[in-house]
C-alpha cells in the first residue's frame, strides 16, 4: 500500500511593521509567524464544518518584558512566554479590514495605526478573534516575533500591514 504525504500548513500571515516618530521614518521590520493549533482548529470547524463563523479579527503588540517564546499551545487565555503590550492610546485591539483574496493571498485593505502612549519595547504581534485590549477570550490564531525587540515612545506611531499567504 502507497501511503501519501501532502503537508499543507495553515495559512500563515506575514506581518510588517513601520514605526514613525514625529513624522519621519523610524524603522521597518516585520516576520512570518507562527499559527497555534487553536487557530488551526477553528480554521478547519469554520470552513470544513460550516461551524459559527467569526469574521472580526484584532491585532494586538506582544510585549518584549518577559518575552521567551512563541508556542503552538498558546491561547487567548493561556500564553506564558509573552504578554500583550498595550501601551497605545485606543481603548481596544485595532480591528484588521482584510481585501478580497487574489492569487492565493489575502491583505489588510489599509495600513493598522497604533499611537504609543508610553514607552514600550515590543516583541511582535497577534491576530485574534477579541478586541479586549490585554483580554483572555477569542481565538489566537496567530502570534510572530522580531528577531530583534523594537524599542517605542510616547507619540511613536506604529503603521502595521498583514498579508494572509496559501502559496
Amino acid at each position: 500500500m502507497t501511503k501519501f504525504r501532502v503537508d499543507a500548513p495553515a495559512p500563515r500571515l506575514i506581518y510588517t511593521f513601520k514605526a514613525f516618530r514625529n513624522g519621519r521614518p523610524l524603522w521597518e521590520d516585520g516576520f512570518g509567524n507562527l499559527v497555534t493549533t487553536g487557530g488551526k482548529n477553528d480554521l478547519l470547524d469554520k470552513y470544513f464544518s460550516g461551524s459559527a463563523y467569526t469574521a472580526a479579527w484584532y491585532l494586538g503588540l506582544i510585549n518584549n518584558a518577559g518575552f521567551t517564546a512563541i508556542a503552538a499551545g498558546d491561547t487567548a487565555a493561556s500564553h506564558s512566554g509573552w504578554t500583550e503590550a498595550g501601551q497605545y492610546g485606543a481603548g481596544t485591539r485595532p480591528a484588521i479590514t482584510w481585501a478580497a483574496a487574489s492569487g492565493g493571498s489575502k491583505a489588510t485593505t489599509a495600513e493598522i495605526s497604533f499611537t504609543m502612549d508610553d514607552t514600550v519595547t515590543i516583541n511582535g504581534g497577534f491576530v485574534i478573534t477579541d478586541d479586549t485590549k490585554n483580554g483572555t477570550s477569542g481565538i489566537l490564531y496567530s502570534a510572530g516575533s522580531f528577531n530583534t525587540p523594537r524599542a517605542l515612545q510616547s507619540a511613536d506611531e506604529l503603521k502595521v500591514t498583514v498579508t494572509m499567504n496559501m502559496t
